[in-house]
């Protein structure tokens, strides 16, 4: 995700008028090298994550859904999370 792509979100989640908010975040992850790990280690820990294997298993789409304090705490999070080779974040 590009610097410009992150500062659309950053703006989107601006216009919430009330935090924290619930916020789901989902990313595509080659089921290869660990990454899925390196993922979920970066996401909140006040909800478990839930799976789904695509049928020849490559890929992984991982959903977590929490309650996050500031757009930035979004931000950031996703930014790390995209700089893990060939995660798509949705």
């Amino acid at each position: 995700m590009t610097d410009k792509n992150l500062e659309k979100l950053r703006y989107r989640l601006l216009e919430s008028p009330e935090w924290p908010i619930k916020y789901m975040f989902k990313f595509i992850v080659p089921n290869s090298d660990n990454r899925v790990n390196k993922v979920v280690d970066l996401l909140p820990k006040d909800n478990p994550p839930t799976f789904k294997h695509t049928p020849n298993l490559k890929y992984v789409s991982i959903t977590s859904i929490s309650l996050m304090p500031s757009a930035d705490s979004i931000v950031d999070i996703t930014k790390k999370v995209c700089e893990i080779p060939g995660v798509i974040p949705l």
